[in-house]
C-alpha cells in the first residue's frame, strides 16, 4: 500500500505510489487516499460540507473517485473528472449526475450495463467488459482541472491502463480534455501513435499500437455527455450509443441494437 516515503498530501504521491500497485483493487484503494492537489482537496471537501439542498441527508464521499468496472475489460471509457455533486457525493464515477444518467442509460441500452440508472456505489450496478475511468480523480471547481492537476494525477491513469493492457482492445474517449490527457500517457508508455497526432472529434478513430504485444488498440472519440452538450443537442442519446457501440464492436463485445 502507499509508501511511508510518499505522504498522501505530497505532490509526488501519485508518481511514487501508482506503479507499486499490483492489481486494480489495490490501485483503486490507493487513489482514494490521495491528497496531492491542495485546490482539489479543498474544493471536494468544501462541496461536501455545503452540499446541495437536494442532497442534505447524504454523507458525501469527498475523496478521489477511482475507476469502475472489471479488471479484464477490453473496452475502457475515459471521461473528465468526478462531478462535485455526482461522483464526489456517491463515490463512483459518473454516478448521481446528469452526465452519468446519460452514460449508464446508453450502456444499458446496448447491453453493457446491468441497469439504466446509477444512484450510488452500492446500487448493484455491473458493467460487462467495460471499465470507466478519468484523467483527474477529484472534482474540480467549474469542472476545469488545471494542467498541473491533470499532470499530477496522470500516473494513476497510466498505471490503470498498464494493468488493463493485456485485454485492452478499444478506448472510447469522451471529450477533448480526456483525449489530450490520454495521448501523452500512451506516448510515454511506448505506444506507437499516428503522426501527426490525431485531433479529437466526435466519431474520430485512431489506431495506436502496443509494442509489447504488437496489438492495435482503437481510440474512438465522442463528445462528453455534459449537461450542456445534451441540452444543446450537440450530443444526443443516439450519438452516445453509436460511439459506445463502435468501441464495443472493436473490443469484441456483443451489443444489442
Amino acid at each position: 500500500m502507499p509508501s511511508r516515503r510518499a505522504p498522501v498530501d505530497s505532490r509526488d504521491f501519485p508518481a511514487r505510489t501508482a506503479s507499486r500497485m499490483r492489481s486494480l483493487s489495490e490501485l483503486d484503494a490507493a487513489v482514494a487516499t490521495c491528497r496531492a492537489c491542495p485546490r482539489l482537496v479543498a474544493w471536494r471537501e468544501e462541496t461536501a460540507r455545503i452540499k446541495r439542498r437536494a442532497f442534505m441527508d447524504w454523507d458525501y464521499w469527498a475523496r478521489p473517485v477511482p475507476g469502475f468496472g472489471p479488471p479484464d475489460a477490453p473496452l475502457v471509457i475515459i471521461g473528465l473528472a468526478p462531478a462535485a455533486h455526482g461522483g464526489n457525493r456517491t463515490g463512483r464515477i459518473f454516478t448521481g449526475d446528469p452526465s452519468g444518467d446519460a452514460l449508464y442509460a446508453a450502456l444499458y441500452d446496448i447491453g453493457l450495463a446491468s441497469q439504466s440508472i446509477a444512484t450510488h456505489r452500492d446500487d448493484g450496478m455491473e458493467l460487462y467488459g467495460v471499465r470507466i475511468t478519468v484523467p483527474v480523480h477529484c472534482a474540480p471547481p467549474a469542472n476545469r482541472p488545471t494542467t498541473v492537476e491533470r499532470d499530477t494525477c496522470r500516473p494513476w491513469l497510466a498505471h490503470e491502463l498498464e494493468l488493463l493492457r493485456p485485454d485492452l482492445r478499444a478506448i472510447v474517449v469522451l471529450g477533448a480534455f480526456a483525449w489530450q490527457a490520454l495521448l501523452p500517457v500512451l506516448a510515454v508508455a511506448g505506444w506507437r501513435l499516428p503522426r501527426p497526432r490525431p485531433v479529437f472529434g466526435h466519431g474520430v478513430e485512431a489506431l495506436v499500437v502496443d509494442p509489447l504485444r504488437e496489438q492495435e488498440v482503437c481510440l474512438v472519440g465522442g463528445y462528453h455527455p455534459s449537461q450542456r452538450n445534451l441540452f444543446t443537442r450537440t450530443l444526443t442519446p443516439a450519438m452516445l450509443r453509436d460511439v459506445l457501440r463502435r468501441g464495443a464492436e472493436v473490443a469484441g463485445l456483443s451489443t444489442r441494437s
